[in-house]
């Protein structure tokens, strides 16, 4: 497969580049109209030609597809984990694994949200995490904590054997006074009204 896509990136890069090459010798002049006229006079002067333009053609057609599709299915399988057990194929959507990370945020009450970002490759899977932190804490301690409870979970959940790597970027840590400071405002906001405990007699 991989020879198929080296070919396929070499046909197309040999098309582009025959193109930028007849282009270059147009705004010289040194291909001319009638060479092109001439060409096609040729080709269409017998069935042989005809019939080896238009294999040509048809081969061009079935290449393009086929690489095509090959391009779209590789972009369809990093988007997927696919693993195989005895009654067949099993695919587990990225975003899957994604969502069962985000609810990581409950397990550590530290955490107040993760964004994960997961990504499977011939390396394995790798999950890539921005965390916002609830306060200030001991963030070695805190991520290589998160590293090895977002590993085993994913290894638990999904069962697969592959190498698990998770990368951890803390984007802000939000104190506990911006926290005090907001419920404040609230209440500001929102003033209880006297005697709102009181009912009628």
């Amino acid at each position: 497969m991989r020879i198929f896509t080296v070919l396929g990136i070499f046909f197309y890069a040999s098309i582009i580049i025959l193109a930028g090459i007849v282009l270059v010798a147009f705004s010289f002049n040194l291909l001319q109209p009638q060479d092109i006229n001439n060409m096609l006079n040729y080709v269409q002067s017998s069935i042989n030609s005809r019939i080896i333009t238009g294999l040509s053609g048809l081969l061009l057609v079935l290449i393009s597809f086929s690489f095509a599709q090959l391009i779209l299915g590789r972009l369809q399988r990093e988007k997927t984990i696919a693993f195989s057990t005895a009654s067949g194929e099993v695919t587990i959507a990225l975003s899957a694994v994604e969502d069962l990370i985000r609810r990581l945020a409950g397990v550590i009450p530290e955490i107040k949200e993760l964004r994960p970002d997961v990504i499977a490759n011939k390396k394995g899977i790798i999950v890539d995490l921005r965390v916002i932190l609830n306060k200030e804490v001991n963030i070695p301690e805190l991520t290589s904590r998160l590293q090895d409870i977002a590993r085993a979970r994913i290894q638990e959940v999904l069962g697969v054997e592959e190498q698990i790597i998770v990368k951890i970027h803390v984007v802000k840590i939000a104190a506990v006074e911006d926290k005090e400071k907001r419920k404040k405002d609230q209440e500001k906001e929102n003033p209880v009204a006297p005697f709102s405990g009181y009912g009628r007699i």
